[in-house]
């Protein structure tokens, strides 16, 4: 049962930050693409003179969490997951490979949080994008 609140909080974070994202001017490729590395949470694409694909890792996190909302968890290991999961889909996904590529972080909390970028309520649950991070981290 806990496993699945805590599923239903996380998409929730990630539908207030793919919300986000479209009113920014991206577009949302897709959202939990699943390969044998892991899951990317949000891929956007934004088209223009600043064209640029993005892979975006929703951290939601109850505030006061261990792991500062979600920062500590992004280790080099979660890193390169992601970073390989990204490979993965450019290969699966002509059309995007000669995009400048990054990879964003957003931080979401629950609740009405002073100073947070972005607030939504989603199923009836108020949520706070609470910190994003453009190119958050680069694996050499």
């Amino acid at each position: 049962m806990a496993q699945t609140l805590k599923k239903q909080l996380g998409d929730r974070g990630e539908a207030i930050v793919a919300e986000w994202l479209r009113r920014q001017g991206w577009r949302i490729v897709t959202r939990q693409w699943h390969c044998r590395w892991g899951e990317l949470d949000i891929v956007a694409c934004r088209a223009g003179s600043q064209a640029c694909l993005t892979f975006v890792e929703v951290k939601t996190r109850q505030r006061g969490s261990l792991d500062q909302g979600g920062r500590l968890a992004l280790t080099l290991q979660k890193q390169r997951k992601l970073w390989r999961s990204g490979q993965a889909f450019l290969l699966s996904h002509s059309g995007y490979e000669e995009l400048p590529c990054r990879f964003d972080v957003a931080l979401v909390a629950p609740g009405k949080v002073v100073g947070a970028l972005w607030q939504q309520t989603v199923d009836q649950s108020l949520l706070s994008l609470v910190d994003y991070i453009e190119d958050a981290f680069r694996i050499e």
